[in-house]
């Protein structure tokens, strides 16, 4: 039996969103710059290369990719076999953890929540409360994947219940471009399909912590490999 020690969790906490305010993915900098190599309009290309400098100084420099911090939202896949050494609620402790990410004096960043967001619309000034999934899984590991998710991004989500005879390539392609320009490219989409309709924003939010694989997918199309019915429609909507 693994025990977690609360302390422990709330320092992984803190450190997971100082790195990812700024540090790219790997894969997000190498899918970015494939895209860059291909692009033809000047204008695109020019700002994609001040989007790679960008994360390179500020890689180097510890300090926030973007000016908004966002929503700090966490994925949580805990253990059944977990036992937790703590006094505090897990709630409680991610919150503890954001907090002292947030405001930590050496890379202080946004706080953009608000309390009493129908009311007073007070901002917290720590980024509290965040976001917290759970899901209860076999095993004695707990999992953790934070995201900090901008205010633009959040505000572009769309959702929808379609008809059995619609079209899930043609509802996206007719979504995208009225979204405006209030988010940050380049986008990367992250769809849900299927469940209810919070279920199918959780899924659609899940998506986007995935490996950025596409052109390797469109490797394995153009090999002459089988593929899903998920591969097929994510190779339909990249090529559309």
């Amino acid at each position: 039996m693994t025990v977690i020690k609360q302390e422990d969790f709330i320092q992984s906490i803190f450190d997971a969103f100082q790195f990812i305010s700024y540090y790219h993915p790997k894969d997000y900098i190498q899918a970015l710059y494939k895209a860059y190599q291909k692009e033809e309009n000047p204008a695109a290309k020019d700002a994609m290369a001040q989007i790679l400098v960008n994360s390179r100084m500020c890689a180097e420099g510890h300090r926030p990719i973007c000016q908004d911090t966002g929503i700090a939202t966490v994925f949580l896949k805990v253990g059944m076999d977990v036992q937790w050494d703590a006094e505090m609620s897990v709630q409680e402790m991610v919150n503890e953890g954001v907090r002292r990410a947030y405001t930590y004096p050496d890379n202080k960043l946004r706080a953009s929540v608000l309390a009493d967001p129908a009311g007073k619309r007070q901002n917290t000034k720590d980024n509290t409360p965040a976001v917290v999934h759970m899901e209860i899984m076999k095993g004695d590991k707990v999992e953790v994947t934070c995201a900090a998710k901008g205010g633009g991004s959040e505000n572009k989500t769309k959702v929808a219940m379609l008809n059995p005879s619609d079209n899930i390539v043609d509802w996206v392609l007719k979504t995208v471009p009225q979204m405006g320009a209030g988010w940050c490219p380049p986008g990367i989409l992250g769809i849900g399909i299927g469940g209810t309709p919070e279920k199918a924003v959780l899924m659609a939010k899940e998506s986007l912590m995935s490996h950025i694989d596409i052109q390797e997918l469109k490797e394995k199309a153009d090999s002459g490999a089988e593929l899903s019915t998920t591969e097929a429609l994510r190779l339909e909507l990249y090529k559309k």
